[in-house]
């Protein structure tokens, strides 16, 4: 393949097990891929697939294996697989980077790179350093549930609401403008959901990414370059003033007594600024969604919204807007029976994990005052989210404004989800609604 062509991606089927599990298209059809994933957790929970067009791996569904995967860094990496790609496209990935990966994230990396990586920001995502945030980040919530209600009685939850309220959290907590916010999340949907028909028809790219690049960018590479070159811009500043915002530990983050590396540095805001907020927005418009189709969960989470920071965790489980991510072992391993030889690899797959029937009662209920202190949306062990409590507060500070201004609510029509088999969620939410 010549250096930064475009990979072709297989002809995606339903045919087979195998190939549906990677089929995008059943990621956006909520009721499709459950269906899967529960037939697989009670007949085949360690299955061997081989999807036409991709390497094999082992698709891993019971929320204990997941954990036990999780837990055995030892022996399971991510820096050898980290996501489902074809073959075509992870050979495109080699052929213009030299590597497995486009990015050298956290989640990309083992350790000891990966804790040393993870140390430099971790004590800022702890619940103690976040408290300094909680106003901040209630006055943004407020504005976009006035936002909403300033729109009337009709919008898009998602178009109008949730993709720019965690948004803005994540700018203004990197130290960026408000006016790049637009740039931002163009370049989150091409990174996330290229395979969606609605992003690829809006990807020309936009004239935000060429305003960067000089002309549109054609693929995920010239994405990739696009976010480099912003935050390389980012990462020059902020070594030479820098300020009190995440974007300046990052930028003079060292390593075993080095600065960071470019690649490492960029990769690290990539992570921060797209994935920081496009599972939040994907959580907040799950958890609406269920709220409207469950009337009774929403009046007993407004009579009581003590009930909220547990009406979270179960949006969480819900959502799991993740939905795989990749390991490969680098010794023999037996799980439920099966032996896992070195070299081989393994999915995830957080979404049934979170519906197993063995460890939640009625999974597939929606209960704002379930016990989910086992939701494996956001990982396990060392690889665990990083933000994942301040993705917790965000949703709580959105509906603890929302819901006692809310009086009715209802859909305006079809919900629809992201084409994505690795991370997804609403991309359309339209409601109707009466609200103070």
């Amino acid at each position: 393949m010549a250096d930064g062509a475009i990979p072709r991606f297989p002809g995606y089927s339903r045919d087979r097990i195998d190939d549906a599990i990677v089929n995008p298209d059943l990621y956006a059809d909520e009721d499709e891929i459950h269906a899967l994933f529960t037939q697989l957790r009670r007949e085949d929970p360690v299955r061997l697939m081989q999807p036409v067009g991709f390497r094999p791996f082992y698709s891993i569904v019971k929320h204990a294996d997941i954990l036990e995967v999780e837990k055995r860094s030892d022996v399971f990496v991510n820096s050898l697989r980290t996501y489902l790609s074809p073959i075509e496209g992870e050979a495109w990935v080699k052929s213009v980077t030299g590597d497995t990966h486009l990015f050298r994230t956290l989640v990309d990396l083992d350790d000891p790179v990966h804790m040393k990586l993870r140390a430099l920001t971790q004590g800022w995502f702890m619940p103690p350093n976040l408290k300094k945030l909680d106003a901040r980040i209630a006055e943004i919530a407020k504005a976009h549930v006035d936002r909403m209600a300033d729109l009337g009685s009709e919008c898009d939850f998602v178009k109008e609401v949730s993709v720019w309220y965690p948004l803005r959290v994540i700018m203004e907590i990197l130290g960026v403008p408000a006016s790049d916010e637009p740039f931002m999340l163009k370049l989150t949907q091409e990174i996330f959901g290229p395979a969606d028909p609605d992003v690829v028809a809006e990807t020309k790219r936009t004239t935000d990414a060429e305003s960067y690049t000089g002309g549109p960018a054609v693929d995920l590479f010239q994405t990739a370059q696009v976010l480099f070159q912003y935050f390389g811009a980012l990462t020059a500043d902020r070594r030479a003033n820098p300020r009190d915002d995440l974007a300046s530990i990052i930028a003079n983050g060292v390593i075993d007594g080095a600065p960071i590396g470019e690649r490492e540095a960029m990769s690290y805001y990539v992570i921060v600024a797209t994935a920081g907020h496009d599972t939040t927005s994907s959580t907040a418009s799950a958890g609406l969604l269920q709220l409207i189709r469950n009337p009774a969960e929403m009046a007993k989470l407004k009579a009581d919204m003590s009930l909220l920071p547990n009406a979270v965790e179960e949006m969480i489980r819900w959502s799991t807007p993740v939905k795989h991510f990749m390991r490969t072992a680098v010794a023999d391993y037996t799980l439920r029976g099966v032996t896992i030889k070195a070299g081989e690899a393994l999915c995830l797959h957080y979404p049934s994990g979170n519906r197993d029937e063995e460890v939640f009662d009625d999974p597939f209920a929606f209960r704002v005052d379930r016990d989910v202190k086992r939701q494996v949306a956001f990982g396990y062990g060392a690889h665990v989210c990083l933000g994942m409590h301040l993705a917790r507060m965000e949703i709580r500070a959105l509906f603890a404004e929302l819901l006692p201004r809310l009086h009715e609510i209802d859909l305006a029509g079809a919900p629809r989800s992201t084409r994505s088999n690795f991370v997804s969620g609403l991309k359309a939410l339209p409601v109707r609604y009466r609200m103070a």
